[in-house]
C-alpha cells in the first residue's frame, strides 16, 4: 500500500472530513488546514508529500498559497475549485499547480489522482537508478541518480510533472510527441482535451531551462504536431 503524508486544505470542514476518510482508507496520513496561512504553517514543521488545496478560502486563498509554496518546494499540488472553466484551470496550472479538479467530484477519482502523483513524486525522490542515468543535450543535463536537472551547471528546480515531461523528451531526442502522447506518458491516464494543460507545463519548463523562453534552445514546437528536443 502506498504511503505518504497528505496536506488537505479547505475551509469547508465537511469536505475535509469526507476526503480524509477516503485517503486514510488508502493508508495515507492526512494533515488538515482550513486556509492558506494554516497550510504554510503545517509545511514548516511537517514533511508533506502532496497537497490537495481548495482555491476559494479566507485569509490566504489557494492560488496565493500555491505561489508561496512554489518559492521553496516542488511537492505535487492538486487544486480543487468550483470553477470549471478552462481559463480557471490554466490560471491554476500557471501558478504552479500540478493538477486541477472541479467540484463536485468523485472522491475515488481524487484518490486515484493522489496516488498517481504520489507514486511519481516518490519515484522522483528515490535514488534507484533508472534505465538511463544521465540524459544530456548540449548544456542541459538530467541526472536520474541525483534526480536533478542542470543547465550550464546551474540547477533548474522542476516539479515532478515537469521533470517527467523533460525526461520523456530527453530520452527520445528527435521524436515528436503530441500533447496527448505527452499527457498519457507522464500522467498515465487518457489524454482528453489536454492540449492547454501540456502547453502550460511546457511553458513552465522553458522558463526554467531556457535563456530566452520565446526562442527556445531545447524544447521545440512542431506546429500542429507536438513537442520535441532535437538531437545535438
Amino acid at each position: 500500500m502506498l504511503k505518504g503524508n497528505i496536506l488537505l486544505v479547505d475551509d469547508d470542514k465537511d469536505i475535509v472530513k469526507s476526503i480524509e476518510i477516503h485517503l486514510k482508507n488508502e493508508g495515507l496520513n492526512v494533515y488538515k488546514a482550513y486556509d492558506g496561512i494554516e497550510a504554510l504553517d503545517v509545511l514548516i514543521d511537517t514533511d508533506i508529500h502532496l497537497i490537495i488545496m481548495d482555491i476559494m478560502m479566507p485569509r490566504l486563498d489557494g492560488l496565493s498559497a500555491t505561489l508561496k509554496i512554489r518559492e521553496e518546494k516542488n511537492i505535487p499540488i492538486i487544486l480543487v475549485s468550483a470553477k470549471s472553466q478552462d481559463t480557471d484551470k490554466i490560471i491554476g496550472l500557471n501558478m504552479g499547480a500540478d493538477d486541477y479538479i472541479t467540484k463536485p467530484f468523485n472522491p475515488l477519482e481524487l484518490v486515484a489522482r493522489v496516488k498517481s502523483h504520489l507514486r511519481r513524486y516518490t519515484k522522483l525522490g528515490s535514488h534507484k537508478q533508472e534505465d538511463t542515468d544521465i540524459l544530456r543535450n548540449q548544456g542541459l543535463v538530467l541526472d536520474n541518480i541525483k534526480k536533478e536537472v542542470t543547465v550550464d551547471d546551474e540547477i533548474a528546480r522542476l516539479t515532478p510533472i515537469e521533470y517527467k515531461i523533460l525526461e520523456l523528451l530527453l530520452k527520445n531526442q528527435g521524436r515528436v510527441f503530441s500533447s496527448r502522447q505527452v499527457y498519457e506518458n507522464v500522467w498515465d491516464e487518457p489524454g482528453y482535451n489536454c492540449d492547454r494543460t501540456v502547453a502550460v507545463h511546457i511553458r513552465r519548463i522553458r522558463e526554467k531551462i531556457e535563456i530566452n523562453p520565446k526562442e527556445p534552445k531545447y524544447i521545440k514546437v512542431v506546429w500542429g504536431v507536438g513537442y520535441k528536443i532535437e538531437k545535438k
